[in-house]
């Protein structure tokens, strides 16, 4: 719908909508540069301060997938007005927590009345224009790395049809309230880019000059929520102008997810995601059906998916720091199918 309205011409704006990032990024100064993003959604878990927790990780997860440090945000509250304020007062305790442990300031927010009830945030955070981390940039041979399970999706629509095991429900929410700030900490503390790289235009990311630095190299990262893996890999391939190989049996799965998935607990999104997405993709023949159909489980809260030249001692990096990472594949050359999914 944003692309039918009106186009805007800021040149402070680094990051728009033009190729459905994570977040927008509007420069300030030479070297500051604000990140901003919004998410709200009804609950998906029983506990009220729980619901809070994986609202509010959720929110902050866009900021760290652009390489930016959150620094405020704004409390969106959908509630009904019959409700007890009692289960409200929960829900903003838990996400208090988790921007307290973002470091990230909570300075007010917007309520209204309505049937049902839905929370999130709009959070602000900082960047350096030269190190902002978008969906644009992935190269050819580069290693696709991915810092959380997928499965919260399918989990999800279990737990509303009360057909989640317990230890599935622990391992969904342990995942959705896991920050990825320790995650985004690894990377940007060693992040290289060259200045190029964060320029809009393509003329003048040829003439800017290369920074000289040491460390790890990132080409581009986003974090899989919404869309599920192939939808949000999709949007990294499309804005690089690149494809991707990547090993089904790789891709890490939260306890029950394959369960869940056998047991038709498929939600809407997912349909939605494969229907949108799936044209782009070649299945080895030996890709069992459930692990395809996960492919496109839409996540909330979900890990940090990254395309980096420097795989190997990245991934090291991240394990060592306690971010169980996995590798997927690869970044290849622009090619038919955009996406191969191998055994």
């Amino acid at each position: 719908m944003l692309g039918k309205l009106a186009r805007q011409h800021d040149p402070n704006v680094l990051v728009g909508f033009d190729h459905a990032d994570d977040a927008g990024v509007y420069q300030i100064a030479p070297d500051q540069a604000l990140v901003q993003t919004v998410d709200f959604f009804t609950p998906i878990v029983d506990d009220p301060y729980t619901f809070g927790q994986i609202a509010a990780t959720n929110s902050l997860s866009d900021v760290y997938a652009m390489g930016g440090k959150p620094l405020t945000s704004l409390a969106l509250v959908c509630f009904p007005d019959k409700a007890d304020l009692a289960i409200l007062e929960r829900i903003l305790a838990g996400g208090l927590s988790k921007m307290i442990e973002a470091g990230c300031t909570v300075i007010g927010g917007h309520s209204i009345r309505d049937e049902e009830t839905k929370f999130g945030y709009s959070v602000t955070g900082m960047v350096h224009p030269k190190k902002i981390l978008a969906n644009q940039g992935a190269k050819p041979g580069d290693t696709l790395l991915l810092t959380k399970a997928i499965g919260t999706g399918v989990i999800s629509t279990a737990i509303k049809k009360a057909q989640a095991e317990q230890s599935w429900i622990d391992a969904a929410v342990q995942s959705m309230t896991t920050l990825n700030k320790k995650a985004a900490e690894v990377i940007t503390a060693n992040h290289v880019r060259t200045a190029a790289s964060a320029v809009p235009s393509s003329e003048a990311r040829q003439s800017a000059p290369a920074e000289i630095t040491t460390g790890y190299e990132v080409h581009s990262m986003t974090d899989i929520t919404g869309f599920g893996l192939i939808g949000h890999l999709r949007e990294m391939i499309l804005a690089s102008e690149v494809s991707a190989q990547i090993s089904a049996s790789a891709v890490p799965l939260l306890e029950g997810a394959l369960e869940c998935v056998r047991a038709g607990h498929i939600p809407g999104g997912l349909k939605n995601n494969r229907d949108f997405a799936e044209c782009l993709v070649e299945y080895e023949s030996d890709v069992p059906e459930d692990r395809r159909a996960l492919l496109f489980d839409p996540q909330t809260a979900g890990g940090l998916l990254i395309a980096t030249p420097q795989g190997a001692q990245l991934h090291q990096a991240l394990n060592k720091a306690g971010v169980a990472t996995v590798t997927l594949g690869e970044i290849v050359q622009k090619t038919t199918p955009r996406i191969q999914v191998n055994k």
